[in-house]
């Protein structure tokens, strides 16, 4: 009882200092003549106070003894029993039913080393910490229910996906994340590995993934590489230095797109790659119906087989026949436009066949519902309002009656540079029934010169065009 009325005399003498501090006073608001109140604010000099109160252990009416698991490191750190219970309540119980002085704490050796990191923020409110450090600190602020200092670690380590590291670091934030039931942190790991996968490729950190993460990223449409050749050549870069089991091998080999290889490429991964002569049997299928799909009429084939797969669903390709990059200088000014060209469609079939692509990117134009219809001559007629919103409408230069059999996914990746990384930072995929898509920079405040999307004062896009067999493929992959 002695020490508590001690701690809260120190406290009580934290904030009289406070009154008389040498820092200059902060005053909010005006003075109010109609009896309304001013604010004074000394909260940094508290929270300088109690971090010293911290350090230096004065008052304190409890020692945390740090062990771990082997014991091979102890930690003691002076505490005071009232702060540690106002911020965890997993503390506050274990502080009620100590014996004696000194409460024994069993950690691992990460989170050990990161303890007295973490009781400095129960004090004061902050901490500094390197990526290698996150995961062990959300561990204790899980464990022990401090639930500020969790969101804001999850949010640190999202807002890090793209940061330097000697080994990477996103996938082993991807396992722990679904090791400790943080959705928020799993989601925005994986989003990024999927879309930043073709520079993942080409990291240290490819090699580290897990099997269960190599095919939950595989499984998806939407990963952003520069070709199926380009993922299959890091599948078995991954097979090669992890050398996994052959049922895991067969798994990840069966889900790589074949049909989206064209036939010379095909030819040339059966002869070379020796990872596929090692599982040649366990995807042969596999390549038959990748020939057949690249020799014959993609329609004429769905007579005969069953093909409504995956194998037949482009991903989000940077190459160039299946769309094209565009950097819009000054996005805040005026409509601009550009065109491309790709393939008609993935199979050989239609691969000497182009399609010419309209772009047209206006940062304030009317809702699709509010804008006038096309003219006779096809071309567009944008209305812009001040305060309307970017748009960005993708159209084909030649009647849709050309592409019988064919639909197009038009995805566009919006990219932004990160601690002097260009990443994908947002994806967004148009619908077939619309040429536009209503959430397009919803969030965007492109006006700010050091806005997120803008990468030197440009918006840095890349347009993909996924074509579709509508006779083959139904629903969304």
């Amino acid at each position: 009882m002695k020490k508590m009325v001690k701690l809260m005399v120190l406290l009580l003498q934290a904030a009289w200092v406070l009154t008389v501090a040498a820092d200059p006073l902060r005053v909010e608001g005006q003075p109010d003549d109609g009896g309304g109140a001013d604010t004074l604010s000394h909260s940094l000099v508290l929270v300088q106070r109690l971090e010293a109160i911290f350090l230096q252990g004065n008052g304190s009416d409890v020692t945390l003894r740090v062990e771990t698991p082997d014991a091979d490191e102890v930690k003691l750190l002076a505490v005071h029993s009232l702060v540690l219970s106002l911020q965890s309540p997993v503390l506050e119980d274990m502080l009620r039913v100590r014996n004696g002085s000194t409460l024994t704490l069993r950690e691992s050796p990460e989170c050990a080393a990161v303890f007295e990191k973490f009781i400095r923020y129960l004090y004061c409110g902050d901490l500094s910490l390197r990526l290698e450090q996150a995961i062990p600190l959300h561990r204790l602020a899980s464990k022990y229910q401090v639930s500020a200092l969790r969101r804001g670690l999850t949010d640190y380590m999202k807002f890090n996906l793209a940061r330097e590291s000697p080994s990477g670091h996103v996938a082993g934030w991807y396992e722990y994340a679904s090791e400790a039931g943080d959705t928020s942190l799993r989601d925005g790991c994986l989003q990024y590995l999927a879309w930043n996968l073709s520079s993942v490729l080409r990291s240290s950190e490819w090699t580290t993934v897990s099997s269960g993460l190599l095919m939950t990223l595989l499984r998806r449409s939407d990963l952003v590489v520069q070709s199926e050749m380009e993922l299959f050549a890091g599948l078995e870069e991954w097979i090669s230095h992890n050398s996994p089991d052959g049922l895991t091998a067969e798994n990840a080999l069966r889900a790589v797109r074949y049909a989206m290889m064209p036939p010379r490429e095909l030819f040339r991964l059966q002869s070379r790659s020796a990872v596929l002569a090692r599982y040649r049997e366990s995807v042969r299928d596999l390549l038959y119906m990748s020939y057949q799909f690249h020799a014959a009429s993609p329609v004429h084939m769905a007579k005969y087989f069953d093909v409504n797969c995956s194998l037949f669903v482009p991903r989000n390709y940077l190459a160039p026949l299946w769309g094209s990059s565009w950097v819009v200088g000054n996005p805040t000014r005026d409509d601009r436009s550009t065109s491309f060209q790709t393939q008609l469609g993935p199979s050989a079939h239609d691969a000497s066949k182009r399609v010419t692509w309209n772009v047209l990117f206006s940062p304030r134009w009317l809702p699709l519902s509010m804008r006038p219809m096309f003219t006779d001559t096809g071309a567009m007629q944008p209305t812009r309002i001040e305060g309307g919103r970017p748009r960005i409408i993708v159209t084909p230069a030649t009647s849709s009656a050309d592409f019988a059999g064919v639909s197009f996914q038009k995805t566009v990746l919006v990219l932004a540079q990160r601690r002097g990384r260009l990443l994908v930072k947002h994806v967004y995929d148009f619908h077939q029934s619309t040429e536009e898509n209503g959430d397009f920079l919803a969030d965007a405040d492109l006006h700010r010169r050091t806005s997120e999307y803008l990468v030197d004062g440009s918006l840095v896009l890349h347009v993909v065009v996924k074509p579709m067999y509508q006779s083959l493929v139904t629903g969304k992959n």
